[in-house]
């Protein structure tokens, strides 16, 4: 189905592009790794697609810190990544804060912490009286 569209083949070599990467976080250890990012250097390079060359390139820049995923067991700062980004999205939103406190709370809001707040008391419903009618 792809081939109806990709008259150069350039979708169909994205796609191999994205396969070969995948077999580098797919590696066993960091020696599989690293013969697996020489394999899509190869192939980019090979391929003519100039999209894949750039990022065979920033690929190339990222090798070490790519690499090192292998080397920590798989850890990964992206948790931190994300919270950061979510800090300054709410300080964007805010327009700026003028209390601390504010800023603060807000960040815990947005940043989904677990509140502990008491349970409200249930309120009783009483059966509503009944008014006979003198006539």
């Amino acid at each position: 189905m792809i081939a109806a569209g990709d008259h150069g083949g350039e979708a169909a070599a994205a796609g191999q592009g994205k396969e070969l990467l995948r077999a580098v976080y797919a590696a066993d250890d960091l020696a599989d790794a690293g013969a697996a990012l020489e394999r899509f250097y190869r192939w980019a390079d090979g391929v003519g697609v100039p999209e894949l060359s750039r990022l065979a390139r920033t690929v190339k820049a990222w090798e070490v810190e790519i690499l090192a995923w292998h080397a920590t067991g798989g850890c990964s700062n992206g948790l931190t990544e994300a919270m950061n980004l979510l800090i300054k999205k709410v300080k964007r939103v805010g327009h700026g804060f003028r209390s601390l406190t504010n800023y603060r709370l807000r960040l815990l809001l947005h940043c989904g912490v677990a509140w502990q707040t008491h349970r409200t008391a249930r309120l009783r419903g009483r059966a509503p009286h009944l008014v006979t009618k003198i006539l």
